[in-house]
């Protein structure tokens, strides 16, 4: 039996990583899905990578335009005649010293790694309460960076921020009597294409090693001894989204093979 069957989902930054896992993991399990990206070229890997299905539509999206947030719900809303479950994955990393880095570059991390949580979590609470008891399920993936320090000042603290947001919406639904579920997810170093274009050049904030050795040094802090993979943060998702979830919100999931343990 398929654990998502009717469900509809809402995944964005699904052109690739987690993302695309994602929309995989929830088509897999029943789900018909939304998919959005801010890259109009995901649509082509999207369905090269799922195939041909009815149960799979995409929209180019901005995850930092109130606009674009809109005419997705309303693409979703046309082509499934519903919301169940988003996935807030959209994210970006940019390498980023205390000492040098400008204020337009921090607007531009928190712009897109907060306020784009906050837009989609507003958007999808107003689009699930007209499911009545059915409700929802909200997912916004954060970081272990949301835990611990040690990326970079824009980047944990848009990350620490999704992870209180989603405590603090949790609760707020739980008191409005709202049967929305929310969630955040906290991967550690997952074999993404935005992790190996960060190990293919030398940091700044650890200038004098080489790229091999960064990659060495990081995957050695992981005490199970290598990075994730998408596929590993997607069935935890997956299980967030589902019912198997249904006394879970307010909560952090962490999936880092055992980075923050030690």
């Amino acid at each position: 039996m398929n654990r998502l069957d009717a469900k509809v989902a809402l995944v964005t930054g699904a052109g690739a990583g987690i993302g695309l896992a994602t929309v995989r993991a929830l088509l897999e399990a029943g789900a018909r899905v939304l998919a959005t990206d801010k890259d109009p070229n995901a649509e082509a890997v999207l369905h090269a990578a799922m195939g041909a299905t009815a149960d799979l539509d995409f929209v180019v999206h901005d995850v930092t335009s109130p606009a674009d947030w809109s005419a997705a719900i309303e693409r979703c809303n046309a082509r499934f005649e519903r919301l169940d479950i988003l996935v807030n994955n959209a994210g970006i990393a940019v390498r980023e010293r205390l000492d040098e880095m400008d204020l337009a570059t921090w607007r531009k991390v928190l712009d897109v790694n907060l306020d784009g949580v906050f837009l989609g979590v507003q958007a999808a609470v107003a689009a699930m309460r007209l499911n009545g008891s059915a409700g929802g399920s909200i997912i916004n993936v954060s970081s272990i960076m949301g835990l611990v320090g040690g990326a970079g000042p824009a980047y944990n603290a848009s990350k620490g921020g999704v992870r209180l947001l989603t405590k603090s919406v949790a609760a707020w639904c739980a008191r409005e009597g709202l049967p929305i579920r929310v969630n955040s997810v906290h991967p550690g170093y997952i074999r993404t294409n935005l992790i190996e274009n960060a190990f293919s050049q030398v940091d700044p904030i650890t200038d004098g090693y080489t790229p091999e050795e960064i990659r060495e040094t990081i995957r050695a802090l992981h005490p199970m001894g290598r990075f994730g993979e998408p596929e590993e943060v997607a069935r935890g998702i997956l299980f967030l989204a589902s019912d198997d979830a249904s006394f879970m919100t307010g909560s952090e999931l962490v999936i880092d093979g055992g980075y923050t343990a030690v």
